[in-house]
């Protein structure tokens, strides 16, 4: 059976539409959002499938540089951007004033971004000090990486690895924390992994920057290194791509990177890789 491919933009339109009317309402600006996961078996349809199409049939290590080729054609932003694209890539979809905070998930004013309590800012799902990146463009300016986040909540996670367990603390939306790692509200656990793992084909080594990896400890410090894999593979298991999330994929590779997360239109591909 020949496959219909619907134009890109086209379905991007019509996603981001579906996206707008039918997620769940998160909670207002102190209670954790609940936006509800579902299920991607193979592929999404709000984008271009032949975007991909160098990486067909391949697996494991094929697969990994495939995909490392496919991604890395991407527009960069400055450290500075990165406030204003945060806030249309998290916007929060029943408030188009706020955003969403990815650990905590507070609905929380676009304007109240900075340094100060009660402000939210730059959060580096990869820690930039696993592998010393820092903030300069490149890694360190990565949408797909960097979410909105509650100042104190960003500064008690810190660079730590993720890792089941811990105690909660104050506007930690679920989230847990320990002496030397964290573990993300469930909603978002899924995502979390997602990300550390686009990283890690994203950044190979082979444009000036380190080459980053997941492995499965809580005790990388400044290595380009980040953990625990085994926990990861299992949180993109239990939370698939959400809508939300899916989105946030569309309008990063539309109106800013012009690259995609492939773990989010093909998260059988985590598998096929490690």
């Amino acid at each position: 059976m020949l496959a219909i491919r619907i134009p890109r933009r086209k379905a991007v339109a019509l996603a981001t539409a579906a996206v707008l009317a039918g997620l769940a309402a998160p909670a207002a600006t102190a209670t954790p959002a609940t936006a509800t996961a579902t299920t991607t078996a193979t592929t999404t349809a709000s984008y271009d499938p032949a975007y991909y199409d160098a990486a067909a049939g391949k697996t494991g290590t094929a697969l990994k540089s495939a995909l490392h080729t496919i991604i890395s054609d991407q527009t960069k932003l400055s450290y500075s951007a990165v406030w204003e694209a945060l806030k249309v890539t998290d916007q929060d979809p029943n408030n188009s004033n706020n955003v969403i905070l990815l650990y905590s998930g507070i609905s929380r004013s676009k304007s109240l971004n900075g340094g100060d309590v009660g402000d939210w800012n730059r959060e580096h799902v990869w820690a930039k000090s696993h592998g010393d990146f820092g903030t300069s463009t490149g890694p360190g300016t990565d949408l797909h990486h960097l979410r909105p986040e509650d100042v104190q909540v960003n500064s008690i996670r810190g660079n730590k690895d993720f890792d089941n367990g811990g105690g909660s603390f104050t506007n930690s939306g679920g989230s847990l924390t320990d002496s030397n790692s964290f573990e993300p509200r469930d909603a978002v656990k899924g995502d979390v992994a997602r990300m550390i793992l686009y990283m890690a084909v994203r950044y190979e080594g082979t444009d000036g920057w380190p080459d980053l990896e997941p492995n499965d400890s809580v005790t990388n410090g400044t290595n380009p290194y980040h953990g625990r894999l085994s926990v990861l593979k299992q949180w993109h298991q239990e939370d698939p791509p959400s809508a939300f999330e899916r989105n946030r994929n569309d309008v990063i590779h539309d109106s800013y990177q012009h690259n995609r997360n492939p773990f989010i239109d093909h998260p059988e591909w985590v598998e096929s890789i490690w």
